[in-house]
C-alpha cells in the first residue's frame, strides 16, 4: 500500500511558496522599474504591496471593520465619496482606503482630497502622492473625477478629527461645498459615507495649544493613555468599525455651471451632511457596545 500523503504539498506550502513568487516580482519591478506612476504621483503596486498591507491588520484583527452599503459604490465610473472625519489621529482615511481596495468587488482605488498641512510634511507629503492622495484643491479634485476615479473627502477637516470626545458623532461644518461644485462640474454622483468607531480609538479629553502652536500643528490632543504612557499611549485602542456607504445622490441632472449657484451648493451641501448624519445614528445602533470582546 502506498503512501501518497507525503507527495502531496500542504496548502501552507503553496500559500507560503506563492508568497514568495510575489514578493520576488514585486522586488523585481521595483529594481527594473518596470512599474506605473499616474500624473499624481499614484503607485498602485506599492499602494496595494506595501502602504495597505501594512495597515490591514489593523483594519481586519484590531478594528475588525464591516462595511455596509458598498453596492452603492460605482464599479468603474467617477464618483465622490464623502465621508465624516474623526478620530483626534485621521486613521478613518487609512481605513476607508482599504476598505474600498479589498471589500469593493472591483478593488477600487480611493483618492483622497488632503489638506495643505499633509502636504508641507516631506515624508508625509512624499506617501500621500505616492498612496495616490493629493492636494484638496479645485484642479486636482476635478481632473481626478473627469478621469473616472472614484474621489474621497472630508469636508469637516480638522474640525472633525480634532473635536473633543464629548461631541463624538456630531458633524461640524461642511465648510463652502466645494466637493459638491467639483461632483456637479464633472456629473459624477456623492455617496454619503458614515464611519463609525474612529470616535473611540483616541478619546480626546483635552488640548495642548501652546505646544501644538511651537509644532506647527492644528492641536496637539490629551487622551485617557497620551501623553501619560509615552508611546504606548500611542496605540489606538480597539473599537469595534463600520463603515456604511448610502444611496448615491445624483448631480448629472444639473448643468456644470450650477457648480457657480451658491445657494443650489448649499442646499446640496446641507443635504449631504444631513444624510451621514443619519447613516452615523443608525450605524452606531447597528453596531451596538463599542469595545466588544476581540477573541
Amino acid at each position: 500500500m502506498t503512501d501518497t500523503a507525503g507527495d502531496q504539498e500542504s496548502p501552507r506550502a503553496e500559500d507560503d511558496g506563492r508568497g514568495l513568487a510575489e514578493l520576488f516580482a514585486f522586488l523585481r519591478h521595483r529594481i527594473t522599474g518596470q512599474y506605473e506612476v499616474d500624473e499624481f504621483g499614484f503607485d498602485a503596486e506599492l499602494t496595494d504591496k506595501v502602504m495597505l498591507e501594512l495597515v490591514r491588520p489593523l483594519y481586519r484583527h484590531w478594528f475588525r471593520v464591516e462595511t455596509v452599503g458598498m453596492h452603492n459604490v460605482p464599479d468603474d465610473s467617477g464618483a465622490l465619496v464623502v465621508a465624516n472625519h474623526s478620530g483626534t489621529v485621521p486613521l478613518d482615511a487609512l481605513m476607508l482606503q482599504v476598505a474600498l481596495h479589498d471589500d469593493h468587488p472591483e478593488h477600487r482605488a480611493l483618492r483622497l482630497l488632503g489638506a495643505d498641512l499633509v502636504y508641507r510634511l516631506p515624508l508625509l507629503g512624499h506617501l500621500s502622492r505616492k498612496t495616490g492622495h493629493t492636494l484638496a484643491c479645485r484642479d486636482d479634485a476635478d481632473r481626478l473625477l473627469r478621469k473616472g476615479e472614484l474621489v474621497g473627502v472630508f469636508p469637516e477637516g480638522f474640525k472633525g478629527v480634532g473635536k473633543p470626545f464629548s461631541e463624538r458623532y456630531r458633524l461640524q461644518r461642511f465648510g463652502r461645498g466645494g466637493f459638491v461644485a467639483s461632483a456637479i462640474r464633472a456629473g459624477v454622483p456623492i455617496v454619503p459615507c458614515a464611519i463609525v468607531g474612529a470616535e473611540e480609538i483616541y478619546p480626546k479629553i483635552g488640548d495642548l495649544p501652546l505646544l501644538a502652536r511651537a509644532l506647527g500643528l492644528p492641536y496637539l490632543p490629551i487622551t485617557p493613555l497620551f501623553p501619560w504612557l509615552g508611546p504606548l499611549g500611542l496605540v489606538p485602542l480597539p473599537s469595534k468599525w463600520v463603515i456604511g456607504f448610502g444611496e448615491p445622490i445624483r448631480t448629472d441632472e444639473f448643468d456644470p455651471a450650477d457648480a457657480d449657484d451658491p445657494m443650489l451648493v448649499f442646499n446640496l451641501t446641507d443635504q449631504v451632511r444631513e444624510v451621514i448624519q443619519q447613516q452615523l445614528n443608525e450605524l452606531r445602533l447597528r453596531r451596538g457596545h463599542a469595545f466588544p470582546p476581540l477573541f
